[in-house]
């Protein structure tokens, strides 16, 4: 019998330790308040949280929250939930957040779940007044996180780039839903680099540049069930900006839908490369395009707002890419551009099951390709390098 009530004592201590693991805002402990600022009571729950040696969840109850940024660190001793149900927000002058290049980060953390289906508002509303000084705040930013889940969370108007993932490794996105209005300037849905493992999956994006990006250094990225636009289109790079780039290797595009973007899928580097570069085993497959700009787009001379001599050639050589079953309209009548770089040809480009159409009253479908030798199966004429000086 005593050993009975020894073990009753134990299970009654665990199961507090259990519950006493949930850390909100908004408790005595922490004060946090509805439509006040909790800056500090959410750094109070974090730093107790990741303090834990049980399995522990920081809470955002549903309601609107202020903060002027949170950047909130690990190692933590345990694996860390933060559920966010309700309402971020930003300030609306950037003057007043804690960082300017950040709001809302987790840096050096393992075993992250983001969830709860709450929203991250940064408040930028520079693209109604042409005199606003734009910033450098990412709404979210992940800096060496790890075997980390984010889902059914909302990114709304970041000021910069919605959300940035670096160094990370093994991290999903799933069922996240990004907004930001067209002519919103540098509002890239998920940027990558350097980044190993990354999963992007069932997510909306729809902002005023990329959907999605990879910088330098992504590699084993996997993108499913993508729906882009507005916007720039899915895009690896640009490379070829800085001196010693680590290589873009293996992504995998899958079953996305592109709709009213700028651009489709796009490789772009930079001409005049200081340094030799690598992008290779680039798979697109299963697109659908919706009067989207530039459907397919190879683009080794990248050079926005004249900030490069073109003279010079890009040094990032490109290979083993395939476009495969991409279908839909184009809002260009050059449907598929491969420009690939005259010092490294692009090498190993394959279009399978090309089915675009144009029907515009700016010329005929077409497509333009250098520097490459792109192998066609079930291409119609039209998009298959109607002009190419490297034909052999």
């Amino acid at each position: 019998m005593a050993g009975h009530w020894i073990f009753v004592f134990f299970l009654l201590v665990s199961t507090a330790k259990v519950q006493s693991s949930v850390f909100d805002v908004t408790s005595a402990a922490y004060g946090g308040k509805p439509n006040s600022d909790i800056t500090q009571a959410l750094a109070n729950a974090w730093r107790d949280a990741c303090a834990s040696t049980w399995p522990a969840k920081v809470v955002i109850p549903q309601g609107t929250y202020y903060t002027r940024g949170a950047i909130l660190q690990g190692p933590c001793k345990a694996p860390i939930d933060v559920q966010v149900q309700g309402n971020f927000k930003a300030p609306l002058d950037s003057k007043y957040l804690t960082k300017q290049d950040s709001w809302v980060g987790f840096q050096y953390v393992d075993r992250l779940t983001l969830y709860g289906g709450g929203t991250f508002d940064g408040q930028n509303n520079c693209y109604k007044n042409k005199y606003c000084k734009t910033t450098q705040a990412v709404n979210l930013r992940l800096d060496f996180v790890t075997n980390s889940m984010i889902r059914d969370i909302t990114s709304l108007d970041s000021k910069n780039f919605h959300i940035n993932v670096l160094g990370c490794r093994n991290v999903t996105f799933q069922y996240v839903t990004i907004t930001a209005p067209e002519d919103s300037i540098n509002t890239d849905g998920i940027h990558i680099g350097r980044s190993f493992g990354i999963t992007i999956d069932h997510t909306t994006i729809g902002t005023g540049d990329d959907c999605i990006s990879l910088g330098d250094g992504s590699q084993r990225i996997i993108m499913t069930n993508v729906t882009c636009g507005p916007g720039h289109g899915i895009s690896i790079g640009s490379l070829g900006k800085y001196q010693s780039e680590d290589p873009v290797a293996g992504v995998l595009v899958k079953n996305c839908t592109l709709t009213n973007t700028q651009n489709g899928l796009r490789i772009k580097t930079w001409p005049g490369s200081p340094a030799f570069g690598i992008a290779t085993h680039i798979h697109f497959q299963d697109i659908a395009m919706v009067n989207v700009g530039n459907p397919i787009f190879i683009d080794q001379q990248y050079c926005p707002y004249s900030q490069c001599a073109q003279i010079a050639p890009s040094t990032v050589q490109i290979s083993s890419v395939t476009f495969a079953n991409i279908k839909g309209t184009s809002a260009t009548p050059i449907a598929v551009q491969l420009m690939c770089s005259r010092k490294l040809p692009c090498q190993n480009v394959g279009l399978e099951d090309i089915d675009i159409t144009y029907s515009g009253d700016k010329g005929s479908l077409t497509s333009q390709c250098a520097y490459v030798k792109p192998q066609f199966t079930r291409v119609a004429n039209p998009l298959a390098c109607a002009t190419n000086p490297f034909k052999s």
